[in-house]
């Protein structure tokens, strides 16, 4: 079956992968350095301290710095000039803190621990900032960077902790945009250990939904189908979804149910480990004979389209290209609003699934060597089911693919059989700095019945 999309429907066979065992690990050295260079940007800007905070939801910077994360706690890191950074934990997060490998000044604030648990009275908040070094004026790193009217002065960081820092700092300011800003942000260009961590985390991610979609049949509840996935207990950087029928899928991000799962529903499933997400959706039909009459034509309606469009990015995404021309892409062939793609199509990955996006329109930033990128294209079409694909790359010059080679050379041959199979089974050809982590990419199998029916570029 083939459209004037250029893409056909055909029968594939999706390459086996083997595995990694050995999850990498990110140096000691490379911690230390990357808290050196937030002193030093925090200095450009004219801070004299940063106040860095951490929650269960809200781990990635507090990780990227320390290797540690708040599991159920608060938190907050202060990073000043010419001490050893100190990181403020409730009472069950001292043990785990004490992990970092680096020195650092693990201090107790039991205001930071779960509700009814032991709270000194000696252990003041401000008195605490006072001693960490903050002072004069400090930036706080959260999660968010906000801009637009009447958003100056905002905080995305609990006021309990923003009314301590006030008390000891003339000023207190916004500073996340040090992490995630889409240009200069130290999340934004990875090295290659920490590549090297995507990579394992995306092999595994993808390979669970693609056992889902492999396995899944009619009679399982949600539940049961999203069991089929075998995740191993890596963080997730979002709930794990498997979700069924006209209403569930419109969720889009809820977790799974007891809602048993029949022949002909909608589907759709993705799972993210830190620094990954695989995601697909389509129907629970063997063929398109299978589908209510109007969406017979859900392949070339919707998949066709969407999956040339997916290509595209793919094909296009490049070092030295800008996030407006990669927009295009997508608002050329399925930017109306019959498609209704509303939420940005590609963003940052990092050890969160969505750090920044500089995908819009007009956007002159520069994607660069380091840059780890989701291929996250959402249709909501109102008469189908959207269709889904989504994956991560990263994107290495020849100096930053030479010292992956040589430091992972296991890795580096899964991503060259990836670039192969994206190739001479997909018919999708990367530039050469393009690093697929993903052991699904280029594959979409509409009819989840049939995961061997699956789109391809024609010949």
């Amino acid at each position: 079956m083939s459209s004037t999309w250029g893409v056909e429907l055909a029968e594939i066979d999706l390459p086996e992968f083997e595995l990694p065992r050995e999850k990498p690990s990110i140096p000691a050295a490379t911690y230390a350095a990357r808290v050196e260079a937030l002193l030093a940007a925090a200095t450009d800007r004219g801070y004299d301290a940063v106040a860095v905070y951490g929650d269960r939801e809200h781990f990635a910077n507090t990780q990227f710095l320390t290797g540690f994360d708040p599991r159920y706690e608060e938190s907050l890191m202060i990073v000043a000039p010419g001490r050893i950074p100190t990181i403020l934990v409730g009472n069950e997060s001292v043990a785990y803190a004490s992990g970092t490998p680096y020195p650092i000044d693990v201090i107790r604030q039991s205001k930071f621990s779960l509700n009814g648990q032991p709270d000194p009275d000696d252990l003041g908040l401000v008195e605490q900032l006072r001693a960490a070094g903050v002072a004069g004026r400090v930036g706080v790193v959260g999660w968010k960077v906000f801009s637009g009217a009447g958003t100056e002065g905002w905080m995305d960081v609990p006021h309990f902790i923003v009314a301590s820092l006030a008390e000891v700092a003339d000023s207190v300011e916004n500073a996340g945009d040090l992490m995630v800003d889409p240009q200069v942000g130290l999340r934004i260009v990875n090295d290659v250990d920490q590549i090297a961590v995507f990579e394992f985390a995306a092999s595994h991610g993808s390979q669970a939904v693609r056992r889902l979609q492999h396995g899944i049949r009619p009679g399982l509840t949600e539940l049961e189908a999203s069991a089929l996935m075998a995740p191993v207990m890596m963080p997730f950087n979002y709930h794990p979804t498997m979700l069924s029928g006209p209403v569930n899928t419109k969720y889009g991000v809820a977790s799974p149910g007891s809602r048993v799962i029949e022949r002909g529903d909608r589907v759709c499933a993705g799972l993210g480990y830190w620094g990954s997400n695989t995601a697909r959706a389509g129907y629970l039909v063997a063929s398109a004979e299978e589908l209510p009459e109007a969406e017979r034509d859900y392949v070339e309606r919707i998949v066709a389209p969407y999956y040339a469009t997916a290509a595209a990015w793919l094909e296009t995404i490049r070092i030295g290209l800008t996030a407006g021309e990669l927009y295009d892409v997508t608002a050329s062939r399925i930017g109306d609003a019959f498609y209704n793609v509303f939420l940005n199509p590609g963003h940052f990955i990092h050890l969160d699934e969505w750090p920044m996006s500089p995908v819009k329109e007009g956007s002159e930033v520069v994607f660069q060597s380091g840059n780890a990128i989701q291929l996250d294209i959402i249709p909501g079409p109102a008469e189908y089911q959207n269709s889904q694909i989504e994956d991560g790359i990263a994107l290495a010059d020849a100096e930053l693919r030479a010292a992956f080679a040589e430091r992972y050379p296991e890795a580096w041959q899964r991503i060259q059989a990836r670039r192969a199979m994206l190739q001479d089974v997909f018919g999708i050809t990367l530039h050469e700095e393009v690093l697929p982590l993903s052991n699904t990419i280029g594959w979409l199998a509409p009819f989840w019945l049939a995961p061997n029916l699956a789109m391809r570029k024609t010949r």
